[in-house]
This record gives structure tokens, C-alpha cells and sequence, in this order.
């Protein structure tokens, strides 16, 4: 099964097209091809790179099997403390699973990242984003590319990328992480539109 992790910006109303939300509501928005300009397009690629390279997004994109430790919380950037290491499985199977520590929610539980410092949980199994969708610490333009080339971004397209960010669990915990973290700016919506309004300029990267 295809899965390209992401996480990332802006308002838009369209053709709505639902997809089946697990304990959320959102949609991909559709947007006729040229109906948005080249100018707008790159605002809106880079509010969703404002997303992608925040560390609630990015720490998960990590440039080799370890995920990162940044953002206000953490000072300077590091690597996972514990020595973690996903791994080919990216949930770490091959020595210490991610879910050893981020654990599923409790039956019932109202709010199971209340405390701040505690291992992020979801009811998902967490894990690393892909080799192929590594981006932490790299450009606007870089992301652009990279997360517009089929062949680097699981073989999806833009459309798809934007469905998974409202079905995927891990990602929706980035806009509300809990424990006093700082949060995604924008909203999912609103990054889910900011996607298919790029998608409609006709994905233009920075550099073009």
C-alpha cells in the first residue's frame, strides 16, 4: 500500500470531493486547472512549506532512520535521544519499536497527550516517514520538488497526497499535539486547500 508521509496552508471554496475521515470531517477541495495563478500558487506553496518544514512535520522527514528532536521546547536540533532507530520497517521493528513508547490511547481516554514531555500517542501505529519523503532541514524549492515528482513522493498525485493528510492519524495529531507543544500553524483544512490551489497554478516550485 502506497503511504507518503507528510504534514503540512490556504482558504479556498470549490468543487467539494469527500473522503471517508476517520473521527474528523474534511475534504479535497478541487480546484479547475488555471484558475489559480502562478503568483498565487507559490503563496500557497509556501504557506504548506511553512507546514512541512515546522518541527511538529518535519522531525518525522528526518534525513536517515532517526528521528529528530527541534522546535521551542528542545533548543539546538538533535537526534532522538535513546539512540532510536526506525529502520527499514520505519516503525522500528528491527530493534525498538516506536510503539513501545508511543502507545495507542486508551478506551476512553479524553485527551491521551495532556502531559507535556510524554511520548506523543495516537490511535495509530506511529513511525517514521519513508526514506524517499526525507525533507528535515531542507529548502522551500527542495520540498517543491521533491513532493511533486511521482517518483519521489510514492507514486501519488496531488490530489491524493491531500486525501491522505485528512485520513492519516499521525498527521492530524500535528494541529493538535497536546502537553503544551506548539502546534502546525493553520489548520488541516486549510493545508489541504493550500495543496490543491498549488496543484491548480500547476505546482510551480520557488525556483521556476
Amino acid at each position: 500500500m502506497r503511504k507518503f508521509i507528510l504534514v503540512a496552508a490556504v482558504i479556498g471554496a470549490g468543487t467539494a470531493v469527500s473522503f471517508a475521515a476517520n473521527e474528523a470531517s474534511h475534504v479535497v477541495n478541487e480546484f479547475e486547472a488555471g484558475s489559480v495563478s502562478k503568483e498565487d500558487g507559490l503563496t500557497n506553496w509556501q504557506k504548506f512549506y511553512e507546514v512541512a518544514s515546522h518541527p511538529r512535520c518535519s522531525n518525522c522527514h528526518a534525513p536517515n532512520d532517526t528521528p529528530m528532536w527541534s522546535g521551542p521546547s528542545y533548543g539546538k536540533a538533535r537526534p532522538h535521544g535513546m539512540n532510536i532507530n526506525a529502520g527499514a520497517s520505519r516503525i522500528g521493528a528491527e530493534g525498538l519499536p516506536c510503539g513501545t513508547c508511543h502507545t495507542a490511547p486508551y478506551e476512553g481516554e479524553a485527551n491521551p497527550n495532556a502531559i507535556p514531555h510524554a511520548a506523543p500517542r495516537v490511535a495509530s501505529g506511529w513511525q517514521l516517514a519513508p526514506r524517499g519523503a526525507a525533507w528535515f532541514g531542507r529548502t522551500s524549492d527542495y520540498v517543491c520538488q521533491q513532493l511533486r515528482d511521482p517518483a519521489r513522493n510514492g507514486n501519488m498525485t496531488i490530489k491524493e497526497i491531500a486525501g491522505h493528510l485528512g485520513h492519516d492519524k499521525i498527521l492530524r495529531w500535528a494541529w493538535n499535539p497536546g502537553g503544551g507543544r506548539e502546534p502546525a500553524p493553520y489548520s488541516l483544512q486549510e493545508t489541504m486547500d493550500n495543496l490543491m490551489r498549488w496543484a491548480a497554478a500547476g505546482t510551480p516550485c520557488p525556483s521556476e
